[in-house]
């Protein structure tokens, strides 16, 4: 089934207000945003935009071109894997849909529209393959006009956050003093200044990470030829040998595309076997349990010995670890323990403790091992050497995680804030934050495995996005948003779960900060993929348009009648395997029992699907006004009464009355009791959807918060089939910003509210509990439904409550017995 026609386009292109719509924005053109977008294409649908502050797609592959990159899991190098992404894109055919050179600066959920409001700052031609801090270095010294061109502010249906996290790079270590007198070049790994001849350069490398473990083989050699090359280590990292392919590097780069392309599944049979032995690391590493802990004992003592066996016997000590194997992101090495047997490279661990212009100064005292270790035999002493080129190793903004983007969502609240009063970075799988409806993460906290494929988990992300966001593009769903309850559960359970792990077990490491760890996955990534290919739709507030709801009845409906065409059938077979043939009587008890009650069923199920059926065809974006007419139709509207200036109570008379013999609570009639002097203070007018949600168009409103309250009244009442059912209530608090004046009878001012279903919360009363909480959340958009299925009598008293909560002693309104 093809999508709705949601297109992008320019939204009252005449007048200033004019803004460009777009169904998908999608932030950064990485491996994510690219594997999103040829997902979107796998399922027909191109009316997106990517848009990536670089000057070329592939994010981190794009931003790494330092000598020597390389997948340091597999076999690939940086160009080879540039090449596919670029091959992806041109066989997808949307390198036309990617927008460089544009910076995604803020996010804001517009409430009314439903939209989300997107701020793009254009940029100087590569200016955005600066980091932030460079960036903001330039202007300084040359003004904003040199970094940033203009501001556009557009608004996107859907928002796909492919940022990633090797973002940022970490700037010069503050620890480090005289950076401003240095003369020769600085630059990080990540930011690889191309114009920089290493020719008879004495170079200093900051660093022993996975980066730096690439680069310093190759400066020495053509076509880099460093004179010297000087590494500074702050702790040695665990080092274990890159796996080779088969029959060696040079006969795998030459054979291998021709023999996968030829042999049948060869070439997934291989992957396939990459990835489980990637996934057996997980079982042997990561748990933080007896026999993981005699394990990595193990291989603990095989690295060590590997390690002594390559490098110079002046390096022993202070290239074995004193943490468990796993705590930090290991090396995959195929070149650095050999580098350093180079007379050229030397290996310190050493503190720079002065920068002067053209040398460093390291020592006196050490980093590692432990200064205070007299039976150490690592050199403590001061030493000054030469220094013509710097090049920072030293990782990346890990732990910002979507920084600098801001995100405010539908609370007002932004994401950092929200994350930083919860404890830190979190998502729900690492991809949806509650309270940010419609927006997805791709590889967010908490999804990095630390053994396995970071491209396979993204892969997974993606999957898993676009189950959800194929909802929204069909017209099933206007919005999409994790539960609260669900995001915290899930947060509590990885951060508890980490605890267990060898993250913890006492490293200092960019997975986490302050005891928080945002970054690792504390279980296996087939348990991810299982969790993306099956999603826990529970977890999720659907708000579903009429067609999604039709769908969902239809399919529900289905799936009564053929439960039902099963038993009546096990039934006739299992009497006639026996050999005797049901009697009229037993024939009939089958029926009245199953048959019926799923007919009955079914029937009550068309009836409500009838009415839900779409009349406006596809859901475009709404636009929230007072005007006469239901914007969304299915609805009317009639008069409420005024909302007192002084929290005084206005009583009057509430009407809930049904249409098309559905019970839908469709329409509200309210009579207004007068005041002493026969006059209200004001008036307002409510819109009831049983889709959607409530709006309030508020005349001369006083300025508070108030509640509205749904109630069921008669908790104990006696239902048909003998028992007593239970009574449920739903509040929302929701603020009137302005103050209403009358003048001359006239109301003055005027706003609107709107109050969704999704923000009404349950209340249980009764002796029934185990049935009331049958009711979801979700289901209270299917107002007339819950009338019916859950109150389970013809009459009964069901009221509305405007409740100031300066008041909070009597409603402001409140019902009579009415007819359903």
């Amino acid at each position: 089934m093809s999508p709705p026609p949601d297109s992008i386009r320019v939204v009252d292109g005449f007048h200033k207000t004019a803004y460009t719509y777009y169904p998908i924005l999608i932030v950064g053109a990485g491996e994510s945003g690219i594997a999103l977008a040829a997902r979107l294409r796998e399922e027909g649908f191109d009316q997106f935009r990517i848009f990536e502050r670089q000057s070329g797609l592939g994010g981190t592959w794009w931003s790494s071109r330092y000598p020597g990159v390389a997948c340091d899991v597999l076999h690939p190098e940086g160009p080879e894997i540039y090449k596919y992404l670029s091959d992806v894109c041109e066989k997808y055919q949307f390198v036309d849909k990617i927008q460089f050179h544009t910076d995604v600066s803020e996010l804001r959920w517009l409430n009314q529209e439903q939209l989300w409001e997107v701020t793009l700052t254009h940029m100087v031609p590569g200016a955005g393959d600066l980091s932030r801090k460079e960036r903001d270095q330039r202007i300084v010294q040359s003004g904003k006009e040199s970094v940033y061109l203009r501001q556009e502010i557009v608004r996107a249906r859907i928002v796909c956050s492919c940022a990633g996290g090797l973002v940022e790079p970490n700037a010069w270590p503050s620890s480090i003093p005289g950076r401003d007198t240095f003369q020769g070049p600085v630059f990080h790994s990540a930011r690889w200044d191309h114009g920089v001849d290493l020719a008879n350069k004495d170079v200093v490398v900051i660093g022993t990470g996975c980066s730096a473990a690439q680069i310093v083989p190759r400066l020495t050699k053509e076509p880099y030829n460093a004179r010297s090359v000087t590494q500074v280590m702050r702790s040695p990292p665990w080092v274990v040998p890159r796996p080779e392919p088969p029959f060696g590097p040079e006969k795998y780069e030459k054979y291998s595309p021709m023999v996968f392309s030829t042999v049948p599944l060869l070439a997934y049979l291989f992957r396939l076997l990459c990835f489980v032995q990637a996934e057996s690391h997980f079982y042997t590493l990561i748990d933080d349990n007896s026999w993981n802990h005699r394990t990595r004992k193990k291989l603990e003592i095989q690295m060590v010995a590997r390690m002594k066996r390559m490098v110079p016997e002046k390096y022993h000590e202070m290239l074995t670890p004193d943490y468990s194997l796993g705590c930090k992101r290991r090396i995959f090495d195929a070149a650095w323990f050999e580098s350093l047997n180079d007379p050229k490279i030397e290996l310190t661990t050493k503190p720079i403790t002065k920068v002067s212009p053209h040398s460093i100064t390291i020592g006196p005292g050490r980093v590692y091992p432990d200064p205070n270790d007299k039976a150490s035999n690592v050199p403590t002493d001061e030493e000054t050497i030469p220094a013509d080129v710097v090049i920072l190793g030293n990782g990346f903004e890990t732990t910002s995680w979507l920084h600098p983007l801001k995100i405010r969502g539908k609370h007002g609240e932004y994401m950092q804030d929200v994350w930083d009063a919860r404890g830190g970075p979190q998502a729900y799988l690492g991809l949806a934050m509650d309270g940010f409806p419609n927006l997805f993460i791709i590889f967010g906290p908490n999804t990095a495995t630390g053994h396995s494929s970071v491209i396979l988990a993204s892969e997974n992300m993606v999957e898993y996005t676009i189950k959800v966001i194929k909802k929204i593009l069909h017209g099933y769903v206007a919005l999409a948003e994790i539960k609260k309850e669900s995001e915290i559960a899930w947060t509590k359970r990885v951060q508890d779960k980490l605890k267990g792990t060898v993250f913890n077990s006492g490293c200092q490491s960019w997975y986490q900060t302050d005891g928080w760890n945002s970054t690792g996955y504390p279980y296996s990534q087939i348990d991810f993929t299982f969790r993306c290919m099956f999603p826990k739709w529970s977890d999720w507030d659907l708000q579903y348009t009429r067609g999604g709801l039709l769908k969902m009845q239809a399919r529900r409906a289905l799936t009564v009648l053929l439960l039902t065409f099963v038993v009546v059938g096990a039934y006739a077979l299992r009497q006639k395997s026996s050999g005797s043939v049901p009697s009229l009587q037993s024939f009939r008890y089958v029926v009245q029992k199953y048959l019926k009650q799923g007919l009955l069923r079914i029937a009550g199920m068309v009836d409500r699907a009838v009415t839900m059926l779409p009349d406006q065809g596809p859901w475009v974006p709404p636009l929230w006004h007072a005007s006469d007419d239901c914007v969304r139709g299915g609805c009317s509207r009639s008069s409420l009464s005024a909302l007192p200036n002084n929290c005084a109570v206005f009583e009057g008379h509430l009407d809930i009355k049904a249409l098309g013999g559905a019970g839908f609570a469709s329409q509200l009639q309210y009579i207004p009791n007068s005041d002493k002097e026969g006059n209200t203070t004001g008036d307002a007018t409510w819109d009831l959807s049983p889709y959607d949600g409530i709006e309030i168009d508020v005349i001369a409103g006083d300025g508070k918060t108030y509640t509205l309250i749904l109630k069921d009244e008669t908790p104990g009442e006696t239902r048909d089939d003998g028992r007593e059912r239970a009574g449920i209530s739903w509040e929302a608090e929701f603020p009137l910003s302005k103050s209403g004046k009358h003048k001359d009878g006239k109301a003055e001012e005027r706003e609107i509210v709107w109050v969704p279903w999704s923000a009404l919360k349950p209340t249980y009363r009764g002796k029934e509990k185990q049935d009331a909480e049958k009711l979801k959340l979700g289901e209270i958009r299917r107002l007339g439904f819950m009338m019916r299925s859950y109150f389970g009598t013809q009459q009964g008293d069901f009221r509305l409550e405007l409740e100031s909560v300066c008041a909070r002693k009597q409603p402001l309104q409140t019902a009579t017995p009415i007819d359903r």
